[in-house]
């Protein structure tokens, strides 16, 4: 098992560029199944995510061609794709669900196995079944499958979330571009993936309306067909980037960030006396020399992302007052606060209330990954603490960052990629 070793004291400074947003790259792959022949994604992150997603489009039956070098993905996709997406896969990533709506609506059946992911807290799919089910889909669960069955094909429906769902929202949309009639999903998703990924839609074909909105219009096409496309920039990277500046009082340029589409991340990075200016290309963020406390509540975009919120306790952990952060929408996200705990950080968690008192410095400690946010999130808590922390679990950060450690010293950490062995007991 490897881990990241990081030695503490450093300013970070100098330039970071981000790559394309793991959030959407996923689904664009998924969107890719919706029309037959090759779709090239561009700046595409080289993350563990982005391998998996290819090898499950490979077992359905595409051709997928990768080029992490040149952030390049190439998609083939059959006349007739396979329909079955096996646990050992969706397991891993909880964003293969992201291939039900495509293949029920292309395919007519879909066989998807119920997902798993990050240790993060409870993720129904009962918006994506219930969306589905209103377009004449029918579904059931069968030896740990959920299986949707449209032989006659899908036809539009209104549809209203309980919850602006990303990931019923996504496929719910992917469903509905190929539907017969008339689709309206109210409550809907509003991130930047959302309309990315509506952008490649209508650039295949599909007829969209509301991008952007929390109400989507689509009108069903018979026929969709591939096209290039350029990902959007990763926001969640590119807020993890400015977080480690103002944590570590450093100066850093975030190139390809898009500050538009982190617009109450930055207003808080400001209130805790950080820098930021917005530049051509991206934007730049200059640390205090030490951060004041701030007050954080997760919701939906645009609010403040719930991805960001381990790094909103690491900041107010070494911040000066005290703070609360409440988190809204996944209740296991407090995982992360036993692990910066073990490296002194005076946290109290009151149902989905984190109570954060900031020390002057935090202490080094081993300390586990529980999930992608947490696990960068305690490497740059190791950057403001006294000794060498080793981060375990390197495999979550791998997810969803491209080569951190390899980031972090080209802005200056002494941080490097060891291996860890399991703990053993006799």
């Amino acid at each position: 098992m490897e881990a990241f070793r990081v030695v503490g004291g450093t300013r970070l400074a100098g330039d970071v560029r981000v790559p394309g947003a793991k959030n959407s790259v996923l689904k664009l792959m998924a969107a890719s199944l919706l029309a037959t022949g090759r779709t090239t994604l561009s700046d595409v992150p080289d993350i563990v995510d982005v391998r998996i997603m290819a090898e499950l489009l490979r077992r359905l039956g595409c051709e997928v061609e990768h080029d992490p070098e040149a952030g390049v993905v190439a998609i083939t996709v059959p006349q007739t794709p396979g329909h079955r997406a096996d646990y050992d896969l969706v397991r891993a990533m909880r964003a293969s669900i992201s291939v039900l709506g495509p293949l029920v609506t292309r395919c007519g059946s879909a066989d998807v196995a119920l997902p798993g992911g990050d240790a993060i807290g409870s993720r129904g799919l009962d918006l994506h079944i219930l969306g589905l089910t209103a377009f004449g889909a029918q579904i059931r669960v069968d030896h740990g499958f959920l299986v949707a069955e449209a032989p006659d094909g899908l036809h539009g429906a209104e549809v209203r979330l309980d919850f602006p769902s990303v990931g019923a929202t996504e496929n719910l949309l992917m469903a509905a571009v190929l539907a017969r009639g008339t689709t309206t999903i109210e409550n809907a998703a509003r991130e930047p993936e959302i309309v990315d990924l509506c952008r490649m839609l209508r650039r295949m074909g599909a007829q969209i309306d509301g991008i952007g909105s929390s109400v989507l219009t689509v009108e069903g096409v018979e026929a969709m067909t591939p096209v290039d496309h350029r990902v959007v920039p990763d926001r969640i990277v590119a807020g993890t980037w400015a977080f480690a500046a103002t944590i570590t009082g450093g100066d850093v340029v975030v190139r390809n960030g898009e500050p538009g589409h982190l617009g109450v991340v930055l207003d808080k990075l400001t209130l805790a006396g950080a820098e930021v200016s917005v530049l051509g290309d991206g934007f730049r963020v200059v640390g205090p020399e030490r951060p004041r406390a701030i007050d954080v509540a997760t919701l939906p975009y645009p609010g403040f992302p719930t991805d960001l919120q381990p790094f909103v306790i690491t900041l107010d952990a070494v911040a000066e007052g005290a703070a609360m952060v409440t988190e809204n929408l996944f209740e296991a996200r407090f995982r992360f606060v036993q692990e910066v705990a073990r490296l002194g950080a005076q946290v109290r968690v009151d149902g989905h209330h984190a109570f954060v008192r900031g020390v002057p410095r935090l202490s080094a400690a081993p300390v586990e990954a529980s999930d992608i946010r947490a696990g960068a999130a305690l490497v740059i808590a190791g950057l403001v603490a006294d000794g060498e922390t080793v981060v375990s679990g390197a495999r979550h950060i791998d997810r969803g960052y491209e080569r951190m450690d390899h980031a972090l010293r080209a802005l200056g950490a002494n941080v490097s990629r060891v291996e860890h062995p399991d703990f053993a007991f006799v």
